[in-house]
Parts: structure tokens; sequence; C-alpha cells
């Protein structure tokens, strides 16, 4: 038989990789999703089959981190080999407007589902269930790059302080009662399908629209700021491999190279043959109150272990997420010029 996944946060970026990488490899895949008034599985559309197709191996179930009881009936129906976690409130200057919603849901979502797992193994003769925990690199904050495993947490955000009680709740959890839980601080990962209120994909969407006359000015806040930018379908390879490891560790996954915004600013713009300084403006509502400098992540731990690198370089990340927006643009043109409010809910994922 084949293994079955159990994926919270199915709908996001990292899901929607996940899925598609866990679906080649023969998995059944079962998704916990929110109960939202509007479709919000737009990402999973292409590879999603009705139920009752006999062919289908992707199963949605209603569930949210602040639910343990509903947690551990999703448990008790889809008995999974393997948990992956990325449900977040993820964004990071969102978890300063945000900060009690933040931490329940990112924090004590975690610390939920672990005690969820821990009784429904318990309840089932100890059947071992693998879980992957999503850290961030934010959880190193003012940490000086680069940082590794052995690296101190300094947060400096809401969100990366609820990501570093999450990590040592799953260490905790894996000490103490000997569940496989392994964590994966992942430094910054983009791609096509990230979503809009992220910097990278603000820049490159943004950008196409002024390409096309659609908008006039971009506004962004601190463009100093350096980060270690890779694809995110690089990155959930290395979920899926912590977990095929014989034992439980943390790893840093990260490409080692650090650009600032203002750089991936210029190679979107470049991408578009568009002078960017003519239209960013600098404002103070997107500066965060406590800022992070520089994240730049030494991987060599998952490279040596796991066995993995990542395959896509900054330049080609760049490259497809401005080809991806400029295309979806150009679908979007004659709706706007007609006066239609194309939002982000209502567009289609490109085939």
């Amino acid at each position: 038989m084949s293994k079955r996944a159990l994926v919270t946060g199915i709908t996001g970026q990292d899901g929607s990789y996940l899925t598609e990488l866990l679906l080649e490899k023969g998995y059944e895949v079962h998704g916990i999703v929110r109960r939202v008034s509007t479709t919000n599985t737009q990402r999973l559309d292409g590879i999603y089959r009705d139920s009752h197709d006999p062919t289908a191996r992707l199963f949605f179930h209603h569930g949210d981190m602040t639910d343990g009881t509903g947690l551990r009936r999703i448990l008790d129906e889809v008995q999974p080999d393997e948990i992956y976690n990325l449900a977040a409130q993820s964004h990071v200057r969102i978890s300063y407007d945000q900060p009690e919603y933040t931490g329940n849901v990112t924090a004590l979502g975690v610390l939920r589902l672990l005690e969820a797992t821990r009784d429904h193994q318990r309840s089932n003769g100890g059947r071992e269930i693998r879980i992957y925990q999503a850290g961030s690199s934010e959880m190193f904050g003012s940490s000086p790059p680069p940082q590794n495993e052995y690296t101190a947490f300094r947060p400096r955000s809401p969100y990366a302080v609820s990501k570093v009680a999450a990590h040592f709740y799953a260490v905790n959890y894996r000490e103490a009662y000997g569940m496989f839980i392994s964590n994966g601080i992942l430094f910054n990962h983009e791609g096509p399908r990230r979503g809009e209120n992220f910097v990278t994909k603000k820049i490159t969407r943004a950008l196409t629209r002024i390409k096309l006359g659609l908008q006039e000015r971009l506004y962004l806040g601190n463009l100093d700021a350096r980060r270690d930018w890779g694809f995110a379908g690089d990155y959930v390879r290395a979920m899926w491999l912590m977990l095929q490891q014989p034992t439980p560790d943390d790893y840093v996954v990260a490409t080692g190279v650090t650009h600032s915004v203002k750089e991936f600013l210029f190679a979107a713009a470049k991408h578009l043959d568009l002078d960017w300084e003519q239209h960013v403006e600098i404002d103070s509502q997107f500066f965060r109150p406590a800022e992070v400098d520089d994240l730049s992540g030494d991987a060599t731990k998952a490279r040596e272990v796991l066995g993995w690198k990542p395959e896509v370089s900054f330049d080609e990340l760049v490259k497809e997420m401005v080809e991806y927006d400029l295309e979806q643009t150009r679908r979007d043109k004659p709706l706007v010029v007609a006066g239609y409010d194309i939002s982000s809910s209502e567009r289609k994922p490109l085939e």
C-alpha cells in the first residue's frame, strides 16, 4: 500500500509543491483546509480530482490549528504515516498587527498537533507517525550570519518568537516521548505561487503591471535587508528527505547566497527592461518595528546527511517569477481595462 501523508497548510505555496512531490512518489495525500467563504485551493486545481474519481489520491479535510479536537479527529480518519506541518500565520509584518493570533496558530497550533499525534499513536498501539515541523530563518533574527543548526535563536518579531516556540515544542516531544519529529529551518524560498503580500511576489507582480500600463507606483519598505532566497520547489524535497532518514533531526535548508531586496528589485526590473527607480517609492508603513538585517544559511548538514542541494539559481528564480506574472497580467489586462476588479482570489493559476 502507498504511504499516506497529512499536510497542514496544503493550500499555500509550499503545500502545493509538496503535494505534487508526494503524489509523484506514489503517496495518498490528505490536506487540512480552513473553512472560508471563498475558494482557497487554487494552487491545487491542476492536480485535484473529485473524491468520487477512482484515481483520486488527494483529499481535503476541514480543520484548523486552533482546534485540537478537530486535529485529533482528522488523524483518526486519515491514519497518516507522515505529517508535514506547514500551517502558520506566516507573514512577519502582519504578525506585529496580530501577535496573539500568530502565537495561537503558529506556536500553540503546533503543540495541539503534537499532542493530538501523541494521543493518536498511543491509542493505536504505538504506530509511528513521522512529523516534519516547518521552521524559519526568521528565528535567527539578529544573530550574525551565516546561520546554521548551532546558531542561537534571537527572534525579532511575534512570528519568529512563535516559530522558536514551535521548534522547541517539537524538540521536547521528540526527546520526552521518543516521537519522530524533524525540524526544517528553511530560509526564504519563493516561486510563482508565492502569496502576493510577500515582498518578492509584490515586486514581480507590480513590475509586470507597470510594464503593461496597469499600475504606476510600487511602494516598498527596507530595500537594504538581505535574504538567502531559494526556490520553494527545491525546498520541499528537503522536507521529504528529512522524514526518510533513520532518525529525526534538525536541518537548515538554504542556498548560502544572499541578495538585498534592492538586488531582487533590480533583477526583476532588468527582465522587464524597466528602470525601477522611476516607479518605486519607500513607505514607512512597510518597515518592521524591529528589522532583521541579514539572513544567510549554512546548509552543510543538509548536503552531507540528506544529499540535498538547491537546483534553481537566484537569477532563474527571479526570471521564472517575472515570466509567470507577466503572462498572468497579460491575461488580466483586458478585464482590468473593461473595469473589472481582478483580485488574486478570482484568478486561476496558469496551466
